[in-house]
Order: structure tokens, then C-alpha cells, then sequence
């Protein structure tokens, strides 16, 4: 600037004369200019936009092989940027998976993996969420000069000992900006779409209830009508048990659309419960208006979509537009909101200096539909299983699409195995981050998507039910087949069935499951759908490749320690419950009429 500045006066006090360079003063200033905005261009750092959707499956999309779903703003992306093919989630559920995009770590690392029926957090009021000692990327880049925001869904917890400590919180985790869902979007938030939280438990209460409630009242009658001496005192603390009961049963669960269903602009709870039906507009125009505010200085945001876990939206101006019911409604919508945001870079001339993101936490939800609206989770291609299915590719094998014009070529294909897991040391490489880290399993993806590279730094992947190591996928060196091992696969049910619709979601552990000995064996080079098991009959390395396995786990286990999330930090706790007004009376509305 103090060059500026002195050009500036110099071309004042000299507009006559000319320049060392033969050049007269205003000419040269102009040219000073140019250049001057030019190194300033050079020297500022990228900026980056995060897009992930909640529930997409991997052939939902157009450039990923549909052909009834219209996505031409995702398809565009792709076209001008780098399609990876092989990009694997951490995990097959929201919380596990958030956790290891977030951190560049398994979620095992940070305890964000669980065991028994429980894998993600199921209250807002609860104390579980990403540990305060966990570092993400928005930490790191805000560390490095940036303004970070996240838009949309967290689902990482918030508080931890008492109402408004915010351990958990985004802001607490180096976002600077938070606007959005601190929990999920659930069927929970509108009514007369059921529930997701612990259904057969809150069915097995209300029973359980139903019946102390018809005993007290027989009782009642029995000593009314004299029939039985039945002590007054039994009849009172049976009452007492009944309305002890009709609280355990009615205030967690019943009340669910205000304890979970709410809005937060950073630390205030904004709306409680949440009005669904303008949600996806609201979003928008958060993620849009971050991107205008931070027009003249290096940003991350990361835009967390609502869309498509259910309930589906039924947005007027995509309702019965596309032609695969509601759920393609909504990915159409989906494909909207990533164009706008699109034009929105575009259109304030940041393309040429923003790595623009585009993925899915995981894979669709199969079991999700009604006999109403019929399917309402994704479709995941070709590939086996969905979401809460472990190590099944359906459930984590997701879209991912990098688009930097001028930095990244356009249309090109990377066909290595690639993890969400790599956006914590590529954001860190590209924002020139070199201060020591603890131990990462991403690693910088910028060779392999500049092409200076052409394998992946991946050659063990592996993948987790839970806290259960599940499969492990060994590329091995020299190689295009890429091996997936499972040491056991969740028993779908009914039988024969493809996913496990008894249950709505399938279980890592006991009768849940079946272990394999000797492992289950697939090339997904030559066999992505994992049809056909290989043998030592029909694979020659069937050996090597169980021992080279077996030492990787090995290596692997010997750098985790063991936390996990416990069930006592999943449950509802009142004093940790955010709220709008005074406990438990909470209630706010946000004011929308500029949406």
C-alpha cells in the first residue's frame, strides 16, 4: 500500500513528465496498477466452498450414471473440474462420518464411534459430541488468516456439563460463522411422518405404560366397589409411578420437534422448533450471503445441506417435477441450490481463486419409505448396501466433485481410491499450513488431482460398523485391483432382502451380524457390485492378500486408543438442553418474511 501510495503521489506531481521506463506518469501508473492487482491476486490465498448433502447416494447423480434425475449444476461442476470415482466415506452414518471429514481422522480417534444399537447422536440434550482436544480444518485454516462459516447441518453435539458451555459447539471448533441445524434434520420435525429416535423403545413405553395405567384403574374400581381390600397407599404410589412413567415416556420423546428440531444463528438458539418447509430457502440465502461478505478476503465456508435425509421437502416449485417421486423432487432441488451457489462464486468474479467442493456424507438410506410416498432414500448405482450398513460400498462410496478453473483441469477422471477423510491435508496444503500435526489418515489430494500424480497415497483403506473394524480394501502396488476384505457383514433381514427393513437401520454387533472365517474376499476393480467372493481357486493371491491385510490392521490398531461415545452421553439430559426461552418453556420463531 505505501508503494501505492507513492506512485500515486509522484504521477501528481509529474503527469507531464515520463517514466525511467519511457512511459508517461499516468500510463505508467495505470500498468502499476494492473500489476499491483496482479501480485495481489497471486499472493492471496484460495478460498473454498464445501458442499455436502445428508443421505445422497452415489447414483443419484447425473454424471455418476443417472438418467431420471435431471442434475445439470452438479453435472456442470464435474465438467469443469476433476470427478473422482472411488471417494469413500469414514463411515456409513451422519455422525462417525462428519467426525472423520471434519478432523482428517477416523472417528475411532476422536471417540466418535459407539458400540451396541446406538451410532449417532440422538439429542441435542445429550453430552456426547467432537472433543474439545479434536482439531478441525476450519480450526486450522481460521488459524491461518480465514474467515470460516458453516451453513447447514452439524450433528457434532454442544454442550457438555451445562446449558451453554458450547463445548461441542461449531464456534468452538474454528467456525467462526454458524448458522443452521445444531442436530439433523429428522422425520421427528414433521408431524405425522414418524419417528426416528428409538421407535421400538418409545412403542415398548407407551405399552408398558398403557398397562400400569389399565391396573391402577381395575384397582381403583376393585376397592371402590369393595370388591378387594387394595391398600390406599398401593394406589398411590402406583399413581405416582404412572405419572413418573408418562414423564420418562412423554417429555424426551414426545416433545422431540423442541428439543431437537431447532435452528442456531452461532450461540442462540433462533427458532424452536424449526418451521421444515422454509429451511432449504433460508439456507441458501445464508451460504450465498457468507460468500458476499467475505468477497475481498480468503474464506471456508461449508455448506451442509439439509436435503435429502427425511422428512423430503415439498418445495412448490419442485414438487412432481421430476420423475422419480418426491425423493427426485428433492434431488432436483438439491442440484438448484449447488447452481445458485455456483452462479453466486461466478458472479463475483471469485472461480479463478475458489476450490468449490461437492459431496455426500455417505451413501442413500435404502430401507427409508412409506406406502404413501414409496421410496424416500437414495440409489446407490451399482454398489452393494447403503447407509448403516458398514463396510458394504453402497453405504460409503460417495460423489465427489473438485472444480478450480485455472488450477485443476477440466473434465478430467481420477479412478483411485480416495476418502473424505483427504479435505483436512488438502485445505491445510493449500493454505499453506505446514505447522506440525497429530497423526492424520487423509492425505493432500492435490497431485492426484492436478495429475502429477497417478496413484492414490491410499493403499489401505479401512472401514467401520461402529467401533468394529468391519472391512479393510488393500490396493496393492503396481496393481488395478483394489481388494476388499470383510471380517463380517450385518445380517439383512427380512432374508433375501437387500438391506435390513426389520429394523429400518442395520446393527454392528451379536446376532446382528455375521463373521466371516476365513474372511470374505472381493476385487471391486473387476467386481464393484461384490457379487462374486473370491477363492483361493480363483484368485492366486488370496493368501498374500489375507496376510498383508492382516498386518495392516495390525499397524492400524497399534495407533488407536480406545474411546468411544457411551451410551450415558447419548441420553436426553434437561440442564444440557438448548433453549430459546426459559427451560423448559422454549419457543422462538425467526423472522423470515425476507426469505
Amino acid at each position: 500500500m505505501s508503494d501505492l501510495l507513492e506512485v500515486l503521489r509522484i504521477s501528481t506531481l509529474c503527469r507531464d513528465e515520463v517514466s525511467p521506463h519511457g512511459l508517461p506518469f499516468p500510463l505508467f501508473f495505470f500498468f502499476f496498477l494492473k500489476q499491483h492487482k496482479q501480485w495481489e491476486e497471486v499472493d492471496r490465498k484460495p478460498n473454498f466452498v464445501l458442499m455436502m448433502v445428508d443421505d445422497l447416494g452415489i447414483g443419484d447423480v447425473g454424471c455418476y450414471g443417472n438418467n431420471t434425475i435431471r442434475t445439470p449444476n452438479i453435472d456442470r461442476l464435474a465438467s469443469e473440474g476433476v470427478k473422482l470415482t472411488q471417494h469413500i466415506a469414514a463411515a456409513p452414518l451422519c455422525t462417525p462420518s462428519r467426525a472423520a471429514f471434519m478432523t482428517g481422522r477416523y472417528a475411532l480417534r476422536s471417540g466418535m464411534g459407539s458400540v451396541g444399537r446406538v451410532q449417532v447422536l440422538l439429542f441435542l440434550g445429550g453430552s456426547g459430541g467432537l472433543p474439545t482436544s479434536e482439531i478441525t480444518f476450519a480450526k486450522r485454516l481460521q488459524q491461518q488468516g480465514y474467515t470460516t462459516g458453516l451453513v447447514g447441518k452439524w450433528h457434532l453435539g454442544v454442550n457438555c456439563e451445562h446449558r451453554g458451555d458450547h463445548c461441542h459447539h461449531p464456534n468452538q471448533h474454528g467456525f467462526s460463522y454458524f448458522y443452521g441445524l445444531p442436530f439433523t434434520l429428522f422425520n421427528d420435525c414433521l408431524p405425522g411422518h414418524g419417528s426416528d429416535i428409538l421407535a421400538d423403545l418409545q412403542h415398548t413405553l407407551q405399552n408398558l405404560l398403557s398397562i400400569l395405567g389399565v391396573g391402577l384403574f381395575t384397582l381403583v374400581c376393585v376397592r371402590v366397589c369393595g370388591l378387594l381390600d387394595v391398600s390406599l397407599w398401593l394406589l398411590v404410589a402406583l399413581f405416582c409411578l404412572s405419572i413418573l412413567a408418562t414423564a420418562v415416556w412423554y417429555v424426551p420423546f414426545k416433545l422431540l420437534p423442541t428439543w431437537n428440531c431447532i435452528i442456531m444463528r452461532n450461540q442462540d438458539v433462533i427458532e424452536q422448533p424449526m418451521t421444515v418447509e422454509t429451511l432449504p430457502q433460508r439456507l441458501l440465502g445464508e451460504a450465498q450471503n457468507f460468500i458476499k461478505r467475505n468477497v475481498d478476503r480468503p474464506f471456508l465456508l461449508f455448506f451442509s445441506l439439509a436435503h435429502v435425509h427425511t422428512p423430503l421437502f415439498k418445495t412448490p416449485a419442485f414438487a412432481g417435477k421430476s420423475r422419480h417421486g418426491c425423493y427426485g423432487d428433492n434431488i432436483e432441488e438439491v442440484d438448484w441450490i449447488i447452481g445458485k451457489v455456483t452462479e453466486t462464486v461466478d458472479s463475483l468474479g471469485l472461480a479463478n481463486n475458489t476450490l468449490m467442493y461437492f459431496t455426500s456424507d455417505h451413501g442413500g438410506h435404502l430401507e427409508d419409505a412409506n406406502s404413501v410416498m414409496g421410496q424416500t432414500g437414495g440409489w446407490n448405482s451399482i454398489y452393494k448396501g447403503g447407509k448403516a450398513m458398514g463396510g458394504w460400498e453402497g453405504g460409503i462410496r460417495v460423489p465427489g466433485i473438485f472444480r478450480w478453473p485455472g488450477r485443476l483441469a477440466a473434465g478430467r477422471e481420477v479412478d483411485e481410491p480416495t476418502s473424505l477423510m483427504d479435505l483436512y491435508p488438502t485445505l491445510k496444503y493449500l493454505a499453506k499450513d505446514t505447522q506440525p500435526d497429530r497423526h492424520l489418515d487423509g492425505y493432500n489430494l492435490m497431485p492426484l488431482l492436478e495429475g502429477k500424480v497417478e496413484r492414490s497415497d491410499h493403499e489401505f483403506m479401512f472401514h467401520y460398523c461402529g467401533i468394529y473394524l468391519n472391512a479393510v480394501r488393500w490396493h496393492p502396488p503396481g496393481s488395478d485391483s483394489i481388494f476388499k476384505v470383510h471380517f463380517f457383514t450385518p445380517n439383512f433381514s427380512p432374508p433375501g432382502a437387500g438391506g435390513c427393513y426389520d429394523t429400518k437401520v442395520c446393527l454392528c454387533h451379536g446376532a446382528h451380524v455375521t463373521h466371516h472365517h476365513p474372511p470374505l474376499l472381493y476385487d471391486i476393480f473387476h467386481d464393484p457390485s461384490e457379487s462374486r467372493p473370491l477363492t483361493p481357486d480363483t484368485e492366486p493371491r488370496y493368501a498374500e492378500i489375507l496376510e498383508q491385510t492382516a498386518k495392516a490392521v495390525e499397524r492400524h490398531q497399534s495407533t488407536l486408543t480406545n474411546k468411544q461415545v457411551s451410551d450415558n452421553k447419548i441420553l436426553w439430559r434437561p440442564w444440557l438442553q438448548p433453549c430459546c426461552g426459559t427451560f423448559p418453556f422454549c419457543g422462538c420463531k425467526e423472522d423470515t418474511l425476507h426469505v
